[in-house]
């Protein structure tokens, strides 16, 4: 069967089960079937396709059409133009998260000059050796990045999950940056908390929690709910069980004037502010669709 062909097929096929943007994940999975980029796709529509390649393209649009995730079916995600590994032990990043990175690159930029500048001289972007912790890493695509966009941090990361940890910890290691993160199993803060290693030493507290409320199950997709690991997903009843848990973990372990940054929904964010009401400079960063994703807050100097 000629190429086009085959994709032709494959789209209609996803679209009779339903599937979210059937050309782009047929697209995708005759891509992850060739080992191909789309331009090749569009260069060779005559191209003869194996049967050996028939085969495993018939078996990843029959796993996508039962509503297993694309990411999951490649085993990969792209993200801040990286590329990450995925599989079902962690959350699949998504472009909504970039915003944290956004928000988060400026105030560290700015803190290295803030920290670098001797009292009463000039400030100058002399880089400082900030510390950033991500909790909750999953893939590892918050630290990996964040240790990617800043060469002089220092960046720790930490999971309750082994599996999810395993999976951060490659992803470091494919994008040469396993030197630079510190990764360290435990619940949200507690690997520091429990060793006092880094109480009030933190420039930067990160994350992308579990936010979603159980009385909000209906109201998620399908496969996320299926296929996604539910306690990355899933906070408790209201959404802000964890957040609850993590706010005063944060204080305790960041420096004064230190930033908590964290990703979070329009359904907590008014639930946010109040939990956040005592620190300063509380930002909400809306997502390119007008929703309440980032929530930034700096730990009053006390």
């Amino acid at each position: 069967m000629l190429l086009r062909d085959s994709l032709r097929l494959a789209i209609n096929r996803l679209t009779a089960a339903n599937v979210p943007s059937p050309r782009m994940n047929a697209e995708l999975l005759l891509m992850f079937t060739l080992g191909c980029d789309r331009a090749f796709l569009f260069a060779h529509p005559e191209r003869e396709i194996t049967a050996e390649e028939s085969e495993r393209y018939d078996k990843a649009l029959a796993q996508r059409a039962s509503g297993i995730p694309a990411q999951y079916i490649t085993g990969h995600q792209e993200f801040w133009g990286m590329d990450f590994i995925v599989t079902p032990a962690v959350l699949i990043p998504r472009p909504e998260t970039e915003h944290l990175i956004e928000v988060v690159l400026p105030l560290a930029r700015a803190m290295n000059i803030e920290s670098s500048a001797p009292t009463g001289q000039p400030r100058a972007a002399v880089p400082t050796r900030l510390k950033i912790v991500d909790v909750g890493t999953g893939s590892g695509c918050i630290a990996i990045t964040l240790a990617k966009e800043l060469p002089q941090a220092e960046i720790y990361a930490t999971d309750i999950s082994p599996e999810a940890l395993e999976i951060s910890c490659a992803n470091a290691a494919r994008h040469q940056l396993q030197e630079r993160i510190q990764f360290h199993e435990g619940d949200l803060l507690s690997h520091f908390l429990d060793s006092k290693l880094a109480t009030r030493n933190f420039d930067f507290v990160v994350s992308n929690p579990p936010y979603v409320g159980e009385s909000e199950e209906d109201q998620v997709q399908l496969e996320v709910r299926k296929f996604e690991p539910r306690n990355a997903v899933f906070a408790g009843s209201t959404g802000l069980e964890i957040i609850e848990r993590l706010i005063p973990q944060a204080q305790q372990v960041l420096k004064p004037e230190g930033w908590l940054v964290m990703e979070v929904s329009g359904t907590i964010v008014e639930g946010v502010k109040k939990l956040l009401a005592s620190w300063g400079n509380l930002q909400i960063t809306n997502d390119l669709q007008g929703i309440p994703r980032i929530a930034a807050a700096r730990k009053p100097f006390i």
